[in-house]
């Protein structure tokens, strides 16, 4: 079976506006948003219509050129700062997202003594080149990881389908195990969704049974992507990762991170460092409209956890990987 190596777009971009697929209607509908400025494309990330580390910093690097392009003229700096703001305190883990409105800001002020229409187009060209460069290592990524998983058939994941899934398919049919994946059941709403619109043979796994099923033998190889590397290797993602690669390191299976070098926050020295998200208990007091438990009861509901470095095989990015992942192989990538 032929299929893509990239997942199911879910980011349109005319120019003007941008339009995303809002995965927090998915599977049951497909739902497109239209945005335009700042405040609305935070607040479609805040909310999770937007998933994925890399797409959610493209995400809003268009929200803040649209800003940009909205601002009065002539410009002000407190207009644009405003929108940048925003954006980057919409979800605090994921570093691209910072990244990525850091550069279309700096590209915005750089042409500013131009006037507002130069402003304007450097803040869209310079979003326009981070989603171009974003795409380009997804496929790279694929490249990498697939030449050092080869052999593997049978995959575990945790929210992640991914370009270097993909990949693995084209190479030779494979079977995932798609966790359930918190928050709001990411795994199983999305994650199944892109594998079956691609043709990948799957399953839908209870988060709690996926150590059981690696311990039986059951699994070649996780694969998981990154919302945030640290300098060492130590790596946030989705909550539940943590124990997914300590079941991987116990059977001696491949435990691999598949994550662009944006996702390295070279600044932080390690996972200690990263500020873990905390969602509204309500996403775990009630599912479906209905109570899961007695109103009022405390919950802990983290979005993130960290893996430390040494459960980690290697970290696959686009410039290539680091096997295994420490202070040292991580700086030659980024060299």
């Amino acid at each position: 079976m032929s299929v893509s190596t990239q997942p199911h777009p879910a980011l349109r971009w005319d120019g003007r506006r941008l339009a995303i697929l809002d995965q927090t209607r998915l599977p049951g509908a497909e739902v497109w948003l239209t945005l335009e400025g700042a405040a609305d494309t935070a607040q479609a990330i805040r909310r999770l219509a937007v998933r994925g580390a890399p797409l959610i910093g493209v995400a809003a690097a268009y929200g803040l050129a649209m800003e940009v392009a909205r601002m009065p003229s002539p410009p002000t700096p407190g207009t644009l700062e405003a929108g940048w703001e925003i954006l980057r305190s919409a979800r605090p883990t994921a570093v691209n997202l910072a990244y990525a409105v850091d550069r279309v800001r700096t590209a915005a002020l750089a042409a500013g003594v131009g006037g507002d229409e130069f402003m304007a187009g450097a803040a869209r060209e310079e979003a326009e080149r981070i989603h171009a460069e974003e795409d380009a290592a997804s496929a790279a990524i694929a490249a990498y990881g697939a030449g050092l998983l080869g052999g593997a058939r049978r995959i575990a994941t945790h929210c992640n389908t991914g370009a270097l899934i993909l990949e693995l398919e084209q190479r030779g049919a494979v079977h995932v195990l798609a966790g359930e994946t918190r928050p709001l059941l990411q795994g199983a709403r999305l994650t199944v969704w892109e594998l079956a619109r691609a043709g990948v043979s799957h399953d839908l796994v209870v988060d709690g049974a996926m150590a059981g099923l690696i311990r039986r033998g059951e699994v070649d190889a996780a694969i998981v992507g990154a919302d945030r590397v640290a300098a060492n290797g130590d790596t946030a993602n989705k909550v539940g990762t943590y124990p997914l690669a300590l079941a991987a390191s116990a059977a001696g299976i491949p435990f691999v991170v598949a994550a662009p070098t944006s996702t390295i926050d070279a600044q932080l020295p390690d996972g200690d460092s990263i500020e873990i998200e905390e969602r509204d208990a309500d996403e775990v007091r009630a599912f479906a409209g209905a109570d899961a438990t007695l109103p009022g009861t405390g919950v802990r509901n983290p979005a993130f956890d960290v893996t430390p470095a040494a459960l980690i095989t290697a970290l696959v990015t686009e410039r290539g990987v680091a096997r295994p992942p420490d202070a040292v192989s991580i700086a030659a990538l980024l060299a």
